[in-house]
Parts: C-alpha cells; sequence; structure tokens
C-alpha cells in the first residue's frame, strides 16, 4: 500500500511539473498580452481566434493602413508614384527602423511605399502621411476614416508608423481585416509584401519578414511589427492551391516564438478551411458624407423640383445681314493677304485695316464712309473733326485671331483612368477658363497624356498660369 502511494505521489509530481514547465513555456513566448486571428481570406470567415477584440499596440502593423491609403490615393488621382515627395525635418528625424532619408531631400513615392512595406521604415512612413495629407495629424484622421470604412471598429490611430504613443492601439481582429483588404482591394501592389530584398531609391533594403517567407510554404505576406509595448507582432497571409489563409498574433516574446506561432496557426487554418468555396470578395470603401477619397457626397430627399429658368432664345440675324456679313469677311480676308504682301522699300511689312466693306455696313445700318485714304484708315486717324456734325463715321476692322487650335496639357500618368480623373478634378477647380475645353486623353509610349483641346491661344495661356498659381503642372499646346 504504502509503495503504491509513493508512486501515485511520484506520479502527481511529475505531472505538475510538466504542467508547470508548459505553462512556463507559453508565458515565456508571449511577453505581452497574447492575441491571434484566423482568417479563410476567401470568405473573410473566421476559423480561429483568440483575445482578438482585446485592444493592443500594433507597432510597425500601422503601415498596412499607411500603405492602404497612399494606394487609394494614387487610385484617385491625388498623387502619382513618380510624384517626388520633400523629406521634412519631422520625417527625417523619426527614430529606427529607417531609410535614412535627409531633411529638404526629395524621393519619389513609390521607393518611400517600398521602404515602409519591406524594410518597416518610419521615416518613410511618416513621408508618405505628409505628402497625401500635409502633415501627420490629418494623414491620422485620414486613416482613421478608412478604418471605419472597412470596419475595423476597434482602432485607433496617431500616427503614420506605429511607435508606441497613448491611445495608439488596434486588435488581431481588425488588423486580420486590414491584411484581407490589402489583398483584395490593391492585388496590384499586393507582390511589394513578398520581396526579400528591393531597391528603395537610396539602397537596397531587406524585408523584415524574411524568416517566415522562406520557412513556411507559400507565405507571401503581409507585415510584421515590434515595439517594447507591442512585442513581436505579425499579419501573415499564405496560399496553397486555390486557399488563402491570413493569421495575426499579438504579442510575441521573439521573431522565432512568434513565427512558430503563426506557422502553427496557419496549419490550423489550412486543416479546418474547405478545398473549395465561392470568393466574396469585399467592396471598395465607401465614406460617410460622401464616397471615396477627397470627393465629398451628401445624399439627402428632394423636397422641391423647381422648374429651371429657361435661358433667352439667341438673337438670329437676318437672312440679307447673314449674307452681308459672309461676304464682308471674305473681302477683309482678300484685301488683308493683298496688304501683307506688299512690301516697302525698307523692307517692312504693312498691315493696313481692311476697310469695311458697304454691304456689310449696309446690314448694320451704319453710313459708307467715301473717300478715306487708305493712310488714314491703317493709323486709325481721321482730318475731319470729331465734333459729329454731318461727318461720316470712319470704321476700323480686323480679322478676328480667335483660332481655337490650341490647348493645355497636364502631363502624362500612368493609366487612362488616372489622367481622365485629373481632367475631370482641373475643370471642376477652374470651370471659369475650361468651361468650353474639350477633354482628352492621349495614349503615348511614356504613358497617358491628359489635355484640354478645343481653346484659344489666349485662353489657354489664361487657364496655365491660373493652374500653375495653384501649383498644378501645365503647359501650352499649340497646332
Amino acid at each position: 500500500m504504502r509503495q503504491r502511494l509513493k508512486q501515485f505521489s511520484f506520479f502527481k509530481h511529475a505531472v505538475s511539473a510538466v504542467l508547470l514547465g508548459a505553462t512556463i513555456a507559453a508565458t515565456s513566448a508571449f511577453a505581452a498580452p497574447y492575441a491571434a486571428m484566423v482568417m479563410d481570406a476567401r470568405t473573410g470567415e473566421v476559423l480561429h481566434s483568440r483575445n482578438a477584440d482585446t485592444r493592443l499596440h500594433p507597432a510597425s502593423l500601422t503601415k498596412m493602413m499607411t500603405l492602404y491609403v497612399a494606394f487609394e490615393a494614387v487610385r484617385l488621382g491625388e498623387i502619382t508614384m513618380d510624384t517626388k515627395v520633400r523629406i521634412s525635418k519631422k520625417a527625417a528625424s523619426e527614430p529606427p527602423s529607417k531609410l535614412g532619408l535627409k531633411a529638404g531631400q526629395r524621393i519619389k513615392l513609390r521607393y518611400l511605399v517600398r521602404a515602409a512595406a519591406v524594410k518597416s521604415a518610419n521615416d518613410a512612413a511618416t513621408a508618405i502621411g505628409e505628402a497625401i495629407s500635409g502633415d501627420e495629424a490629418a494623414f491620422t484622421q485620414r486613416m482613421a476614416r478608412t478604418a471605419k470604412a472597412l470596419g475595423m471598429t476597434r482602432t485607433i490611430f496617431k500616427n503614420a508608423h506605429g511607435l508606441t504613443e497613448g491611445g495608439h492601439l488596434s486588435t488581431a481582429r481588425d488588423m486580420t481585416i486590414m491584411g484581407r483588404r490589402l489583398f483584395y482591394d490593391y492585388p496590384q501592389y499586393y507582390n511589394l509584401f513578398s520581396r526579400k530584398t528591393t531597391h528603395a531609391g537610396i539602397k537596397n533594403v531587406s524585408n523584415t519578414n524574411l524568416k517566415f517567407l522562406q520557412a513556411y510554404r507559400g507565405a507571401d505576406g503581409i507585415k510584421t511589427g515590434y515595439t517594447r509595448a507591442a512585442g513581436f507582432n505579425l499579419v501573415a497571409s499564405a496560399a496553397r492551391g486555390t486557399e488563402r489563409i491570413i493569421v495575426t498574433v499579438f504579442g510575441g516574446r521573439s521573431t522565432v516564438t512568434r513565427n512558430a506561432k503563426v506557422a502553427e496557426l496557419m496549419d490550423l487554418g489550412f486543416r479546418r478551411a474547405p478545398s473549395r468555396v465561392k470568393v466574396r470578395k469585399p467592396d471598395l470603401p465607401r465614406y460617410d458624407g460622401g464616397n471615396q477619397g477627397k470627393t465629398s457626397r451628401t445624399i439627402r430627399a428632394v423636397s422641391s423640383s423647381p422648374r429651371p429658368i429657361p435661358r433667352p432664345a439667341p438673337i438670329l440675324p437676318t437672312v440679307p445681314m447673314a449674307m452681308a456679313l459672309k461676304n464682308g469677311v471674305d473681302i477683309a480676308l482678300k484685301e488683308a493677304i493683298a496688304d501683307s504682301e506688299a512690301k516697302p522699300a525698307d523692307g517692312h511689312v504693312l498691315s493696313p485695316v481692311p476697310r469695311p466693306p458697304a454691304p456689310m455696313l449696309a446690314a448694320i445700318g451704319a453710313p459708307a464712309p467715301e473717300n478715306i485714304p487708305a493712310s488714314h484708315a491703317a493709323s486709325g486717324r481721321s482730318d475731319q473733326p470729331a465734333s459729329g456734325q454731318g461727318h461720316d463715321l470712319e470704321i476700323v476692322t480686323r480679322i478676328s485671331g480667335g483660332s481655337r487650335a490650341f490647348g493645355i496639357t497636364l502631363g502624362k500618368f500612368g493609366s487612362r483612368h488616372q489622367a481622365e480623373r485629373m481632367l475631370l478634378k482641373t475643370a471642376l477647380t477652374e470651370i471659369e477658363t475650361l468651361d468650353e475645353a474639350l477633354r482628352k486623353v492621349v495614349n503615348r509610349n511614356s504613358g497617358y497624356e491628359a489635355n484640354f483641346v478645343g481653346m484659344t491661344q489666349q485662353r489657354a495661356d489664361l487657364a496655365c498660369r491660373r493652374l500653375s498659381a495653384r501649383g498644378v503642372t501645365c503647359a501650352t499646346i499649340g497646332p
């Protein structure tokens, strides 16, 4: 009996030791509060979750939203990937991880995007926000609005990079949603997250998620995050056949333990996900009080529908007047051509104003001038007094220079959609000079050229001056 009690006591202590060891191992794997979610990316179905709605520090997972807003701004024509961004002192002074940007430096947006996505560069993330919204505070407001539109209900952003700041919080569920939206809403940019290295304008950078990308079969993203307060975070995605799983983990103690947990949850997701399922892609976000980007629309019920005031009917010339005008223009053109070919001894070309034909003057009810010397008509002078006492009326005419063969160009864009959006946006902001111009997109080898055509030279020059004053790139084009 005593022997059995000793054996039972030994067995109990052994079990306790094993359980204690497992508890210690689990505790050591996650320094910060642990949270996780596993989602079938094709449908958005949650396959596993733990503390998924607990607000925690997201660290550089924040940059997923920064990049999403950047992709949205490019799609809406607010900025292009080739726009050169001027680096502010604030962006240049952000702590590591960073690309090493200098204040006053100019660099294309595409390189900032690469640095933020691959290297998780904090200076690049801040520069992206400032380039799109003017300053980081305004950009974080846009991040918050976008998060709400995407259904990220428990996320609060305070900066564009994710460094620890009071109130800057998110959840495993919200970040899993964010990862899924990056894949479906902007698939043309998703390859960024699987690049092991990339050129970021001033140097090559390596992926902070390199170990997981190399170790897990089918892994192709998405974003790592680390701060002392957050621990080691990761939103990962992997595809095998027709299946795609997204896993989010918050609070790992190290890269190794975090990656091991993500791999374990990935395996669980592939086991639970059905092989065949209908893909349910999300729609692009729509914003309260408007549609997308900076465009704002408010939908309200119509209380009344008054009839519009009809435009006054144009005064059409009579048949005799029209014929007289036509004949007068023809005669004036012939005289102008003849006069322009006559050269005096000094080699200068005379440009006398042609005398108005009698039919034109008769049509408009004006007395026809008699025996007006050509030199007087050309100089616009008259030797007769201007008292108006029975003297003939002198009328000076000129050929109109109102050719509509001119236009303006706003530059080249990466797609026809971007060029058309830029034309529409510009037409709305400069409606006074562009109301009669025609919008035209021309496909060039170097991109899609956005043009306004059908303008007079004077109107084209005026439009370009006004647009340049607004900071819009513009150049006049002629016949």
